[in-house]
């Protein structure tokens, strides 16, 4: 069976996630102290006690999420003995996820994977002001509506407001970003053109879109001193929905992917023509896994967030 691995985004997050694995193996207790140590915050206590506010900031769930991953993937290879570079032929994740892909096939270094992560996150915080922008999801539309959906809102919307289709996570559910007005427009334009649900996320700014620019350009910055070693498999990258391994276009779409859309449906779809038929989520949650049969019916999902699933998972290998 050749499986790829997958890594969760932000919305994965809840208190007490890493906990577990926390307390039942100690080079999981490692990486949550060698994270805590560089971004000089207690982390750790925030991921396990909350409270669930503070941990939903941006800035703290996306490092945070990085590090639960990173757990499971040390626990696996430590304590399990796996080889990563045998065991899947593909990473790929979910935004922030892509960060915790990479740090898992070895391209970048936990602690400066948990700097760029925690400078990430503030970032675009930072980029808009709270209020300006909104997100929303669709569902029962297929991309090509959505496209459909977004040149109509953007004709529509007040003082040259923009929306994108920021994430295509599966058939029929589509997020979308930009300015709240031409967002609110696109949820009435989508509603008119038959989408089941239409409705603006509880987020704090509008991520993938051209309203990022600001971050992305932090996040240049931030990136141009960062080792990126070759992955020790490829990675299937947001915005490309095709594998990289190359640190220089890895760098490059790091960059790109905060403005850019998270092409996910087309990423799931890639793995599936190249062989892959088992996905296999590592860290927080299980969001990942629940899109993996809407977009390949071949495919199967699984997801280790505890010691439990990873004795299951190590005793089929």
């Amino acid at each position: 069976m050749t499986r790829a691995f997958i890594f969760p985004g932000q919305g994965s997050q809840a208190v007490g996630m890493g906990q577990e694995l926390a307390q039942s193996h100690a080079v999981a207790r490692e990486v949550f102290q060698e994270v805590d140590e560089a971004l000089s915050q207690n982390l750790t206590k925030l991921m396990f006690e909350g409270p669930i506010e503070e941990l939903t900031l941006t800035e703290n769930a996306q490092p945070a999420l990085m590090a639960v991953s990173m757990a499971v993937v040390r626990v696996l290879e430590k304590d399990g003995n796996m080889d990563f570079a045998k065991t899947a032929r593909y990473v790929a994740g979910h935004s922030l996820g892509e960060y915790s892909a990479l740090t898992a096939a070895g391209a970048l270094e936990l602690a400066d994977a948990a700097r760029l992560l925690k400078a990430r996150g503030q970032a675009m915080q930072q980029a808009v002001p709270v209020g300006v922008g909104a997100m929303a999801a669709l569902l029962g539309l297929d991309i090509g509506p959505v496209e459909e959906v977004v040149a109509e809102a953007m004709a529509k919307a007040p003082n040259g407001e923009i929306v994108a289709a920021a994430n295509d996570n599966a058939d029929g559910q589509v997020v979308l970003s930009g300015h709240k007005g031409a967002v609110e427009v696109a949820i009435e334009v989508a509603k008119e053109k038959g989408a089941k649900k239409a409705m603006l996320l509880p987020v704090s700014a509008p991520f993938h879109c051209a309203l990022m620019q600001p971050a992305a350009d932090v996040m240049a910055e931030r990136l141009k001193d960062v080792m990126i070693a070759p992955p020790k498999v490829p990675l299937i990258a947001n915005v490309t929905a095709e594998e990289v391994r190359d640190p220089d276009s890895i760098r490059r779409l790091l960059v790109e992917q905060v403005t850019g859309r998270v092409r996910w449906r087309e990423c799931v779809l890639y793995m599936g023509r190249q062989g892959v038929s088992e996905l296999v989520e590592l860290g927080a949650g299980k969001i990942l896994t629940g899109m993996v049969r809407r977009i390949n019916r071949d495919m199967t999902g699984s997801a280790i967030g505890a010691p439990a699933d990873i004795d299951v998972f190590l005793a089929k290998l």
